[in-house]
């Protein structure tokens, strides 16, 4: 469920948290049919089979739906990190940022409205200053401090910011080359990520 900071009202029973969303599935395939600029709450509320009044229970206009679409996707993002770092080794941060790069690949390839909005990075959705790359490099930090038995602290937030920076231009390059995602372009990418993060994450031991 998105935070309640992107809705009007948080659902609390089962039927409400359902027609949200369903709102929500409604506002990614439009989304991926028509673009933002097309999307409106009435067509939103027509796909949902839902009142227009529903919509508007939950969101001021498009772009408060839009932006909660965005929450949804870093939350569903997390939890399917979550799964991953649950079966790998312990430790094990190489590993642990292919899961991080394979779980946004496999999103941006499958799920519905995730090419044009993801976390929140394509389109000028919410609060300008909340930038969606700090919430997805904090999500990060906060996914794997405890797997890495490592603090996290300022240095660590920092280098994982510019580590989820770095990958996303990189992945937008691979996309814009190929609408599957240039597979060079995303190589480059793992050896970019395992080069810059091994002096922190080795804590100074080789590479390998």
């Amino acid at each position: 469920m998105p935070h309640s900071t992107s809705l009007r009202r948080t659902p609390v029973q089962q039927r409400s948290a359902e027609r949200l969303s369903r709102i929500l599935d409604a506002c990614a395939a439009l989304l991926d049919e028509c673009g933002y600029e097309e999307l409106s709450t009435r067509a939103v509320a027509s796909r949902a089979d839902v009142p227009i009044g529903s919509v508007y229970r939950f969101f001021s206009n498009k772009r408060s739906l839009v932006d909660a679409l965005a929450q949804r996707n870093l939350e569903r993002y997390a939890e399917r990190v979550t799964a991953r770092l649950d079966r790998l080794p312990a430790g094990d941060w190489r590993a642990a940022m292919d899961a991080f790069l394979d779980e946004y690949l496999a999103m941006k390839r499958t799920a519905p409205g995730f090419s044009l909005v993801d976390f929140g990075t394509q389109i000028p959705v919410g609060d300008p200053a909340a930038d969606p790359n700090h919430r997805v490099a904090a999500t990060l930090t906060d996914l794997l401090a405890p797997y890495l038995e490592r603090t996290p602290d300022d240095d660590l937030r920092r280098t994982f910011l510019v580590a989820v920076e770095s990958a996303d231009a990189l992945v937008r390059l691979a996309f814009r080359l190929d609408p599957a995602g240039d597979e060079r372009i995303i190589a480059e990418t793992r050896l970019l990520l395992r080069g810059y993060l091994a002096p922190t994450l080795d804590e100074g031991g080789p590479a390998h």
